[in-house]
């Protein structure tokens, strides 16, 4: 029977590495997971996690997905208004924009600005709309965004996310108000994602009384979050009425999706399984992402060097931002060295095993970054039986000349 390893190599033998490949069974898989999570409750699908519209059309395609949130507004103009048709009649940009090219464009285009909302948390951003869309007859359409974090003692003591100064249903209801005043604008709805709970593995690795100090936190933060996002939810429809109540993420999809206030949740990570999301309690998704490397160099007994490799995940700058050697297991970095731009020495009894040629498997922390380093991905099936084949290559974004931040 051959090893995970061998199966990969086996299925990826005409290709020449570095490439990155995904595994559709499990991309497949996952996509079930989620869904089964979100318990009937719609997932907007998350496009930065993703990157790559082949494989948003189809998880769109797939029980449970509804709608996309964007990361940019000239991502969602692209999604909305492509030549091949819109990814998404319904796409949500989860971050405030100050582009005001993008947000004139958006004017312009009746279709993207049926397609698109805008995420707003000040009256800052609904002058900036204003000035660049004037037109009333064609009005933005706009989601306000709340902050989430849990802050037991006051702002001194914030667990999770700097995002919007928006807290209370006042602060909400007021700029609700703001919005329904001005006719170039109309409220479609209202955001609170809790990074705190659904970005944070709740079970890390070797570290089990950090893990219960974890959960208890999370668990109060829910707690306090579910009476609040629905104080929010009462006191914005009360100014005007909302399309949605978006929360969530793929680390909270089975406890958001249960708020009677939340009416879709968003997820995206959880389709690709980084390594950052592989310690959550009771999550078995499979790694569906990877990207594989050549071994160029066997500087030394228990060391070999992989081309390429220092991907490194947006955060705090840790360790675990690092990728994962996956395959073979048993690699590590050098303590000097980590990962690098044009090489990755990588130690310890496995490097004996590899020659110069031959491939290491990697997973990247996060989910849609890789494809900022590759231009297409090639798609696996039948890593779980006798025929493990590519059965085709899709471009990335950065393959379709896209970045957007």
């Amino acid at each position: 029977m051959r090893s995970a390893r061998e199966t990969y190599d086996a299925a990826t033998a005409g290709l020449q590495p570095p490439f990155a490949a995904v595994d559709m069974d499990a991309f497949r898989a996952n996509a079930a997971d989620l869904a089964r999570r979100a318990a009937g409750t719609p997932i907007r699908l998350a496009s930065k996690s993703v990157r790559c519209r082949p494989l948003l059309r189809e998880a769109l395609a797939l029980p449970g997905f509804a709608g996309i949130m964007a990361f940019t507004l000239p991502e969602a103009l692209w999604l909305a208004t492509g030549p091949e048709g819109p990814v998404s009649d319904d796409i949500l940009v989860a971050y405030p924009t100050a582009d005001g090219s993008a947000l004139a464009a958006l004017a312009s285009d009746p279709a993207a600005a049926e397609r698109i909302t805008v995420m707003v948390d000040s009256t800052a951003h609904l002058d900036l709309i204003e000035r660049a869309a004037p037109d009333p007859a064609r009005p933005v359409r706009v989601c306000i965004d709340v902050d989430t974090s849990w802050q037991p003692l006051g702002p001194r003591m914030r667990v999770g996310a700097h995002r919007s100064p928006l807290r209370s249903p006042a602060h909400a209801a007021a700029l609700a108000r703001a919005i329904v005043r001005r006719p170039g604008l109309r409220l479609e709805g209202i955001m609170a994602y809790e990074a705190q709970i659904a970005g944070v593995g709740d079970a890390p690795p070797g570290r089990p009384l950090y893990g219960r100090t974890l959960r208890w936190v999370q668990a109060l933060s829910r707690r306090e979050l579910a009476a609040r996002r629905a104080a929010i939810a009462e006191a914005v429809r009360a100014v005007a009425p909302v399309r949605f109540v978006n929360g969530g993420g793929t680390g909270s999809l089975s406890t958001t999706a249960r708020e009677e206030a939340v009416t879709e949740v968003a997820a995206g990570s959880g389709l690709y399984q980084p390594r950052l999301f592989d310690h959550y309690t009771g999550v078995d998704r499979r790694p569906a992402a990877l990207f594989a490397l050549p071994v160029v160099r066997r500087p030394a007994p228990g060391a070999a060097t992989a081309l390429g490799g220092g991907y490194l995940a947006s955060g705090t700058g840790d360790r675990d931002r690092l990728p994962q050697p996956y395959l073979p297991e048993g690699l590590s970095y050098s303590p000097t060295e980590g990962a690098g731009e044009v090489q990755t020495p990588l130690l310890g009894p496995a490097a004996d095993a590899l020659e110069v040629g031959d491939r290491v498997w990697m997973r990247h922390a996060k989910a849609g970054e890789m494809c900022e380093r590759f231009d297409e991905l090639h798609l696996i099936e039948g890593l779980d039986g006798s025929d493990p084949r590519v059965i085709g290559s899709v471009p990335t974004y950065r393959g379709e000349g896209r970045t957007f931040l």
